[in-house]
């Protein structure tokens, strides 16, 4: 029955919110008109770092308040570009999948290999067979069972172009190995039909959205090289939905095939 301590939130500086959008609105159009995400990402950058130099010398102990109203503004004008124009980031319709390339065979000592690239989003999957006794046991408490399918999702760090140590698997590689492989499994043959311990490794070698789905689409490959007759190929991709807020209340956009900017900034995916 303890009483909450009373919050008051600091008041917004408009003066300095409509300076730093003054500034920016303009500047972000031709910094986000690329398909290339580290062209935008460095055009960003330089859109940030002019912004700073104008505004730092007139508000020195500001800084924090400018970056925050800096990035409020890139998200209300991505956001509100795609509800009033229909147009993201990289120039796409609301409807259009970036281009799409596939080839298998790419490894000719694994069983099945497959890479998938969609926009700059790059997957390597690796097929691998064995015998029925390579079933993955799972001994959990109160059941015991045998999986004879299994996909591995790995994310390494230069796939965003960062460098840091390869630790063990994270909530992302656990739940979208997990996605995948469960997208998968209904078409994998039986034991009857096709009597092998199945295993697929999807490396992704360049992310910008959709590595998932990525992943789903390189596993149907990579089986298919692999000579496993599964029942039908699978294939995912991205959905995002944007919705509008105070005087765009009510309108909202689903975006096909979303990158990595509209993942971030968007609503849910």
């Amino acid at each position: 029955n303890i009483a909450k301590r009373p919050f008051t939130p600091p008041p917004i500086d408009t003066e300095l919110q409509s300076k730093v959008a003054a500034f920016v609105t303009p500047r972000f159009e031709a910094a986000l008109q690329t398909s290339n995400k580290a062209a935008r990402s460095t055009a960003l950058a330089l859109v940030q770092d002019e912004l700073i130099a104008q505004l730092g010398e007139q508000y020195p102990d500001r800084l924090k308040d400018i970056i925050t109203f800096y990035e409020r503004e890139l998200k209300a004008y991505v956001r509100n570009n795609i509800l009033d124009n229909g147009a993201r980031p990289d120039g796409r319709d609301l409807k259009t999948i970036r281009p799409i390339s596939c080839e298998v065979g790419l490894l000719p000592r694994t069983h099945g290999s497959a890479i998938f690239t969609r926009g700059q989003t790059q997957v390597l999957s690796v097929a691998t067979l064995g015998s029925p006794g390579d079933e993955q046991i799972l001994d959990g408490l109160g059941f015991n069972e045998k999986k004879r399918f299994m996909h591995h999702y790995n994310f390494p760090p230069y796939s965003t172009g960062e460098s840091k140590p390869m630790r063990g698997p994270g909530r992302r590689e656990i739940g979208h190995g997990a996605l995948a492989e469960r997208a998968i499994a209904a078409v994998i043959p039986s034991q009857d039909e096709f009597p092998y311990t199945i295993r697929v490794v999807s490396d992704i070698l360049s992310s910008n959205g959709s590595t998932s789905m990525g992943s789903v689409c390189g596993t149907t490959l990579a089986l298919m090289d692999a000579g496993v007759p599964i029942h039908a190929p699978v294939a995912g991709v991205a959905m995002g939905l944007v919705t509008g807020e105070g005087e765009r209340e009510g309108k909202w956009a689903v975006l096909t095939d979303i990158q990595g900017i509209e993942d971030a900034l968007g609503d849910m995916d």
